[in-house]
C-alpha cells in the first residue's frame, strides 16, 4: 500500500517563529521530520503551513535538492487532494522531534494506527488521548479519513481533529515503549539541544580499527559538528578522501615523501565524518559508492608508489617486491576478516592503521624500514585473521 506523509508546520513559539524552523543538527526541525518520513518510504511529503517565510522556503529547496518530494499546502482540503485514494499517511505533529525507529514501526502497518505514550509528568506537552495515554505525535491515517475530516473541518485544528477521528474509528494503538523517552515536542529552540546531542552521539559509526578509536575521535567530532551546518554532501567528503590519496600516490612518485604522508593522514577522517553526516541527514551512504570502494585500492597504489620510489633511489628491486608483498598480504588479511568479528580485529592491518603506523617512520626518514614494517604488519594480520577464521569454522 502506498505511503505518504503529512507534517503540520503552522504553530509558532512566543516570539512568532514557526516551530518547524527551530534549528536541529545544522538544519531545521522540519527537514529532520521530512527526512524521517522519506526514510520510511513516504512520498509525497505534504507540509501543512499557513504562510511560507523565506527561511521555510529555503528548507523546502534544500530538501528538493536532495531528491525529496516536499509540497507545501495551506489547508486541509488541498492536503487531502495531494494523496491518491487508498494511501496511508504518516501524520507528524507540529514541533515533534520524532524517533525514527517509531516512524519505521508505524509505516509497517497496513491499517490506521496511533502511537501513544504514558500520561505522566514527562509528557505533559503532548496531547491527551484518554485518561492514561497521550499522543506521541505520530499516527498512520488513511486518505479517506483525511478527506472527510478536511471537508467538515471549519475552524477546527486539522492536526487535533484528525487525531480524534482516527482514535474514534478504532485505530490500532501502538505503545511507544522505550523510545517514548526520546520523543520530544519542542516549544522553543532550546528544547532541541538535548535531542541534537543524542542525534550526534547516535550518528557515531563503528570504529573498527585502532586509528579511528584512539587517534581520530576528537577530529571526527569537531568536523561533524562543524560540517553538519554546511551544504557539503557526504559523498563529496568520500571523494575528497580518494582525491587526497591519489594526490599522495603522485607525490610518492615525485619523491615528495613527507607531504604525501601528510596527505594520507589528512584523508583518514573524511569517510568517518561522511558516514556521520549521512546518518544525521537520514540518507546513509550506499555500500556501492564507487569512491568509497576505491579508497582501499588507492591506498595500495600509494604503498606501491613508495616502493617504486625506493627502488629507484638506492634500495633496489627489494623495496618494490616488499611493497608488492605487503599489499598482497594486506588484501589477503582483508579477505580473511570479511564477515567475522574477533577481539584482535581493531589492531590488524587497515588503511587507517597503516597510515598512522607510517608517521614515526616518516618523521625519522626511514622509508625502507617503513616498507618492511608494513610487510610484517600485513603478514601478521593475515595469519591472525586466518587463525580466527579457521577456529570459528571448526567451532
Amino acid at each position: 500500500m502506498a505511503l505518504g506523509a503529512l507534517i503540520s508546520a503552522y504553530q509558532e513559539d512566543q516570539q512568532g517563529v514557526l516551530r518547524a524552523l527551530f534549528p536541529l543538527a545544522g538544519r531545521t526541525l522540519l527537514e529532520y521530520q521530512a527526512r524521517c518520513a522519506a526514510a520510511t518510504g513516504a512520498a509525497p511529503i505534504i507540509v501543512l503551513v499557513e504562510r511560507v517565510p523565506a527561511a521555510l522556503n529555503e528548507a523546502f529547496e534544500r530538501l528538493r535538492a536532495e531528491g525529496l518530494t516536499v509540497v507545501p499546502v495551506s489547508d486541509g482540503n488541498e492536503a487531502a487532494s495531494r494523496f491518491e485514494a487508498g494511501t496511508l499517511i504518516l501524520q507528524i505533529a507540529d514541533g515533534l522531534a520524532p524517533d525514527f525507529a517509531l516512524c519505521a514501526r508505524l509505516a509497517e502497518f497496513a491499517e490506521p494506527a496511533v502511537a501513544l505514550i504514558p500520561d505522566d509528568e514527562a509528557h505533559q506537552a503532548f496531547e491527551r488521548v484518554d485518561a492514561t495515554s497521550r499522543w506521541a505525535g505520530l499516527a498512520l491515517v488513511d486518505s479517506q479519513t483525511l478527506s472527510s475530516t478536511a471537508a467538515m473541518l471549519g475552524d477546527w485544528d486539522l492536526q487535533s481533529t484528525l487525531l480524534r477521528r482516527v482514535v474514534q474509528a478504532g485505530a490500532r494503538r501502538v505503545a511507544a515503549g522505550d523510545v517514548g523517552n526520546s520523543i520530544l515536542l519542542a516549544q522553543s529552540p532550546d528544547d532541541l539541544a538535548g535531542f541534537e546531542r543524542r542525534l550526534l552521539v547516535g550518528s557515531r559509526v563503528a570504529r573498527n580499527d585502532w586509528a579511528s578509536r584512539y587517534a581520530l575521535p576528537l577530529v571526527e567530532e569537531f568536523a561533524t559538528e562543524w560540517l553538519m551546518e554546511s551544504r557539503i554532501r557526504p559523498a563529496w567528503l568520500v571523494a575528497g578522501a580518494l582525491g587526497l590519496t591519489l594526490a599522495a600516490v603522485f607525490g610518492f612518485t615525485r619523491g615528495w615523501l613527507w607531504p604525501s604522508v601528510a596527505l594520507l593522514v589528512l584523508s583518514t577522517p573524511f569517510d568517518l565524518v561522511a558516514e556521520r553526516l549521512a546518518a544525521l541527514r537520514m540518507r546513509p551512504l550506499a555500500p556501492s559508492l564507487w569512491t568509497r570502494r576505491l579508497l582501499w585500492p588507492a591506498a595500495g597504489l600509494a604503498l606501491l608508489a613508495l616502493g617504486w620510489w625506493s627502488n629507484n633511489h638506492g634500495a633496489g628491486w627489494g623495496a618494490l617486491v616488499t611493497a608488492l608483498t605487503a599489499g598482497a598480504f594486506a588484501q589477503a588479511a582483508q579477505t580473511e576478516q570479511a564477515g567475522i568479528e574477533f577481539p584482535p580485529a581493531p589492531w590488524l592491518f587497515s588503511r587507517r592503521n597503516a597510515i598512522f603506523t607510517a608517521i614515526p617512520f616518516a618523521i625519522g626518514g626511514w622509508w625502507n624500514a617503513l616498507l618492511l614494517a608494513l610487510l610484517v604488519y600485513a603478514a601478521t594480520s593475515f595469519f591472525i585473521a586466518q587463525h580466527f577464521r579457521h577456529r570459528l569454522l571448526r567451532d
